[in-house]
């Protein structure tokens, strides 16, 4: 399954997303959903202690000026890897 973020960690319950995951799930932060990657954030914590891969839109990130602040435990992907992500996960839940 992939799951998108596009809304931030306290906006949303992030919490419902994190019982629901299994191994082999990625989950894909983008606009205002990146936030949820700063490093040493609630959310970040709890995201790496997660069965997720983590991954987090290039520009989205670049855009809100957080390159320097995101947890290094997410990859930081491209459009084009987005739509590598689709391809990988048929199922998808926008979150």
């Amino acid at each position: 399954m992939l799951y998108t973020l596009s809304r931030s960690p306290y906006a949303c319950d992030l919490a419902a997303l994190l019982r629901i995951a299994q191994h082999g799930d990625d989950l894909l932060l983008l606009s205002d959903g990146v936030i949820a990657g700063l490093t040493g954030s609630p959310a970040a914590c709890a995201l790496g202690a997660s069965p997720l891969t983590l991954h987090a839109l290039e520009n989205d990130i670049v855009a809100r000026g957080l390159s320097a602040h995101l947890s290094p435990n997410i990859a930081i992907i491209s459009y084009t890897d987005f739509v590598r992500l689709t391809e990988k996960q048929p199922q998808q839940m926008a979150w």
